[in-house]
C-alpha cells in the first residue's frame, strides 16, 4: 500500500479542481470514487501516482458520447486510462429480506448481459 495515500492525494486535490462539459460534471464524483477505490490495488495506485492528471483521465472518459454512458462503461475507461489492459466488473446484489439476506441475495453479473 505504498502509492495509496499519495494517488488517494493526488486525485482528492485533481477533483476538487476539476471543471468539466456537463456530461463530465455528472460523472466526475462516481468516476472519483471509483478511482479511489481501485487504488486499493498498489499497482493501480502506482499507476494514478505516475499517471496523467484526473482533467485528463475524465476528457478520456466521456470521448465520443452521444446521449449517454453506462456507469460501468465510464468505470472501464477512466481504469483504462491509468492502467493501459485494466477491466472493470460490476456485481448488483438484491437482498429481499433483510432478516435472511444470506439465503435470499440474488446475485448479477453485468458481464453476462455486456
Amino acid at each position: 500500500m505504498i502509492y495509496r495515500a499519495m494517488a488517494v492525494q493526488k486525485l482528492t486535490e485533481e477533483y476538487g479542481k476539476f471543471k468539466g462539459d456537463r456530461y463530465q460534471e455528472v460523472m466526475k464524483s462516481a468516476v472519483f470514487e471509483a478511482l479511489v477505490n481501485f487504488c486499493e490495488n498498489d499497482e493501480f495506485a502506482q499507476a494514478v501516482v505516475q499517471g496523467g492528471s484526473f482533467a485528463d483521465c475524465m476528457k478520456a472518459v466521456s470521448k465520443n458520447i452521444k446521449s449517454s454512458l453506462s456507469d460501468l462503461e465510464a468505470y472501464r475507461r477512466a481504469a483504462a486510462f491509468y492502467f493501459d489492459g485494466a477491466e472493470v466488473k460490476m456485481t448488483l446484489t438484491i437482498q429481499l429480506e433483510p432478516a435472511q439476506a444470506e439465503s435470499h441475495d440474488i446475485v448479477i453479473d453485468l458481464a453476462d448481459f455486456l
